[in-house]
């Protein structure tokens, strides 16, 4: 590629702060190509990630999520025709139906851009370019992307939130939009999924809807607790036994696998596999096969997984506590919830659907929250999360006496404040607050706070969910 072939110094149109902190993702083997368009395009507020070779930069499209990607035509094997880059485009295409692509090469005809085009490019750029015009193809661009994306979360939240059956599953906070985006593409998919979060934010109500979206939907899902398994129970529970392979298995007991065959597999709490049950796991994941305790017959198993952690995996695997290879079978794609505290604008709607639901059951005539109560829902920290909005609006529920939740209703105070005198709460809100001291030094690791108070893992459970933590 001519040394000259380098961008026209007209003046750059400045782009809108709508199109700024945009990243693109730029393929183009010339080092001084990529130097020019960084001098242009950062000043204006993109973030760029830059790639020299086709392999390279399917890499990075892979790793990470772009809103552009700009592309030159012509490579190493072949400089002029532009098929390399063709090749390329289709590629990237094939991975993303609807992220802009603008092509470039110093080598342009009619038929090449028609090829170009065709093969799925939003748009085609010469060299030597003008500032100009590539600031202006960008920045239309990726505003048509966005106002795409916009319908299309719009629709995603009417099939997710509104559909016929589905659990109840509020999401208007901006911080909820990649798990609606997510939950949408990958849903119908037999792609297996990691669900992380703290507890309480709601991981189940996300397996079940990815279960309802998927062809799977007419089968019921079946869920496990893994974190209250027991070592010895695990095999058993996941993958059945037959009578007389130990001393109390009186008859043949199907698995949760094979009970889950042709439909969905949800494991809760998986970071809390024994060590030594991981790799059995693992084998049934890749070969898609089990034998039930104390049988030698193999059988055969078609089930989609599901799992959910509060734990981070990469970290447990890095310390050698879960196997590295388990978590790439599980987390094709992971879908991360926040934190009820980092989506408060749900707070309003969440209780209005809890209140709702529980002045139902207890037949109680309440229509709402006066401004005190509110005010408090919304700057209360929820430690629980949405576990623990769902305790509270239980017990507003039962506490009211009139037709409206007052702050007093709530019990926050008790909750709020752990260094209040004890004389002020019952056994139960002391208990809840030392639970809760002991989730946060364990940075939620849940065996070890569980250790911390001389507690079983499936005990600590017990009370963590009775208190909504």
């Amino acid at each position: 590629m001519p040394e000259d072939t380098i961008l026209h110094p007209a003046a750059p149109a400045r782009v809108t702060e709508a199109t700024s902190a945009c990243s693109v993702l730029i393929g183009d083997d010339q080092p001084h190509i990529l130097d020019a368009l960084e001098i242009l395009l950062r000043p204006e507020g993109y973030r760029l990630t830059t790639a020299r070779s086709p392999a390279l930069i399917l890499d990075r499209f892979e790793q990470d999520q772009f809103d552009c990607v700009l592309l030159d035509l012509n490579y190493t094997r072949d400089t002029t025709s532009g098929r390399e880059g063709l090749d390329l485009l289709a590629a990237i295409r094939g991975r993303d139906a609807q992220i802009p692509i603008v092509v470039m090469t110093a080598y342009a005809n009619v038929d090449l851009a028609v090829d170009a085009m065709q093969r799925g490019a939003s748009d085609f750029l010469q060299k030597p370019w003008e500032n100009a015009r590539l600031l202006s193809i960008l920045h239309t661009q990726m505003e048509l992307h966005r106002a795409l994306r916009r319908t299309q979360w719009l629709e995603a939240e009417n099939r997710i939130l509104r559909a016929e059956g589905a659990p109840e599953f509020i999401a208007n906070a901006p911080s909820m939009r990649p798990v609606v985006e997510r939950m949408t593409r990958f849903g119908p998919s037999d792609a297996n999924v990691l669900i992380t979060g703290e507890h309480g934010t709601g991981k189940e109500v996300v397996a079940q809807t990815l279960h309802r979206l998927s062809h799977r939907a007419k089968r019921t899902l079946v869920a496990v607790n893994t974190g209250a398994l027991s070592d010895g129970t695990f095999e058993s529970e996941l993958f059945g036994h037959v009578k007389g392979a130990f001393t109390d298995a009186r008859a043949d007991r199907i698995g949760r696998f094979e009970l889950a065959h042709q439909s969905t597999l949800f494991l809760d709490e998986i970071a809390n596999i024994p060590t030594r049950q991981q790799a059995k796991l693992l084998r049934v994941l890749e070969a898609g096969e089990l034998e039930r305790v104390g049988s030698s017959t193999t059988r055969s198993v078609d089930v989609r997984m599901l799992s959910a952690t509060n734990a981070n995996l990469h970290a447990e695997a890095a310390a050698g506590r879960f196997r590295e290879d388990l978590l790439f079978r599980l987390n094709t794609v992971e879908i991360r919830l926040p934190a009820l505290r980092e989506r408060r604008e749900d707070i309003p709607a969440l209780a209005a659907h809890f209140l709702s639901a529980y002045a139902t059951r207890y037949r109680r005539p309440i229509e709402g929250f006066d401004a005190p109560a509110m005010q408090a829902l919304l700057s209360y920290a929820w430690p629980g999360n949405v576990r623990e909005l769902d305790h509270a609006m239980e017990r507003a529920v039962l506490m009211a006496q009139g037709t409206r939740i007052a702050a007093a209703d709530l019990g926050l105070h008790t909750q709020r404040s752990a260094s209040q005198s004890l004389d002020d709460l019952s056994l139960e809100a002391v208990e809840a607050i030392l639970i809760q001291k002991a989730l946060t030094r364990a940075q939620g690791n849940v065996t070890q706070a569980a250790e911390a108070l001389g507690l079983s893992r499936g005990a600590l459970y017990r009370r963590m969910e009775k208190y909504g933590l």
